[in-house]
C-alpha cells in the first residue's frame, strides 16, 4: 500500500466516525443532537488521529518496558529494526495469559511494538524474533496507523451499539425504543465488519508474514510461532477487551465464535503457515 493509499483510507475512516456520530446525535436529539454530535465528531477525529495508539495501549493496560526490565526483547527489536531499515520502535509489555503481539503508532518514527507476558514465556528467541519481524513489516509498510484507527473506530461503534439498547430516544415509547435499538445494533454490527475488512485486507497479513520472514531469511521460525500462538489463544483466549480490536494482533486473540468469526480479518492459519514454509530465500 502506498503512503497516499494509507492516507486516503485514514481520511475515509475518520469520515465514517464523523458520520456515525452525526447520525446517532440526530436520532437521539434531533437538530440539537446533530449540532452537539458535530462538535464531538471534530474532537473525536483529532483524538483518533493523534492519540489512537495511546488509546489502544491504555485499553490493554500496556506499559513501556525499559532495557533493564526486558533486555532480550529490546535486543531483538533493535536487531530486527536494523534489518527492516526503520527506527527502533518503543517496547511495551501487556500483562495477559493470551500469547500475542501487535504494533501501533502513527508512523515508523512514532511506532510501538507490544508483546504480552505470555508470549515471552511461550516462544523461543528465534520464534519471538519472527513475530517481531512480522510487526516490523506492518510498521515499515505503514499499516499501523490505519490498523489502529480502524480498531479504535470499530470499538467506538461497538460501544454505541451496546448503549443504543439502553438509552431512551426522544419521545418514543418503549416499543419504539426497542425497535430503533434493534435496528441500530443490526446495522452497526455489520458496519464494524465492513470497516475492518475495508481497512485491513487479509493480504496485508500475508505480506507482513512474507516481509518479516525475508528480513530474517527464515520463514520456519514465524511459522512455528504462529502454530504455537494459535494453540495458546485456543487455551487462553482474551477476555474483557473489545473484539473489534482483534485486527491489531498477529493472531486473533479472541475465541472465534459467533460475532468474532464474522469480524476476523486474519487469514486462515494453515494457509499462513504453508506459505511461510514454502518460501525461498
Amino acid at each position: 500500500m502506498t503512503a497516499f493509499g494509507s492516507q486516503l483510507k485514514t481520511v475515509l475512516l475518520l469520515g465514517v466516525l464523523a458520520g456515525l456520530a452525526l447520525g446517532v446525535g440526530y436520532i437521539f436529539g434531533g437538530t440539537t443532537g446533530l449540532t452537539i454530535a458535530f462538535i464531538i465528531a471534530l474532537i473525536m477525529n483529532g483524538i483518533t488521529y493523534f492519540w489512537s495508539d495511546k488509546i489502544v495501549l491504555f485499553m490493554y493496560r500496556a506499559k513501556e518496558a525499559s532495557k533493564e526490565e526486558q533486555p532480550e526483547l529490546h535486543s531483538i527489536v533493535e536487531q530486527v529494526a536494523v534489518l527492516a531499515g526503520i527506527p527502533k520502535p518503543k517496547v511495551y509489555i501487556m500483562e495477559s495469559a493470551t500469547p500475542n503481539a501487535f504494533a501501533t503508532g502513527r508512523n515508523p518514527k512514532n511506532a510501538v511494538v507490544c508483546c504480552t507476558t505470555s508470549i515471552m514465556r511461550l516462544l523461543s528467541k528465534q520464534e519471538l524474533k519472527g513475530v517481531i519481524a512480522h510487526e516490523m513489516a506492518h510498521i515499515k509498510n505503514r499499516d499501523i496507523l490505519i490498523m489502529t484507527i480502524a480498531a479504535t473506530v470499530a470499538a467506538v461503534i461497538s460501544y454505541v451499539g451496546m448503549m443504543a439498547r439502553w438509552v431512551p430516544m426522544g419521545d418514543r415509547d418503549d416499543n419504539g425504543n426497542s425497535i430503533v435499538s434493534i435496528l441500530l445494533v443490526g446495522i452497526l454490527t455489520p458496519l464494524i465488519a465492513m470497516i475492518l475488512q475495508f481497512a485491513i485486507s487479509r493480504s496485508r497479513e500475508y505480506l507482513a508474514d512474507a516481509s518479516g520472514a525475508r528480513y530474517l531469511n527464515d520463514g520456519a521460525s514465524l511459522a512455528n510461532a504462529l502454530a504455537k500462538l494459535e494453540h495458546g489463544v485456543s487455551v487462553n483466549p482474551m477476555t474483557g477487551a473489545p473484539q473489534a480490536t482483534a485486527s491489531l494482533f498477529i493472531v486473533n486473540p479472541f475465541s472465534l465464535r459467533g460475532i468474532a468469526s464474522l469480524l476476523s480479518t486474519h487469514p486462515p492459519m494453515d494457509e499462513r503457515i504453508r506459505r511461510l514454509k514454502n518460501m525461498d530465500f
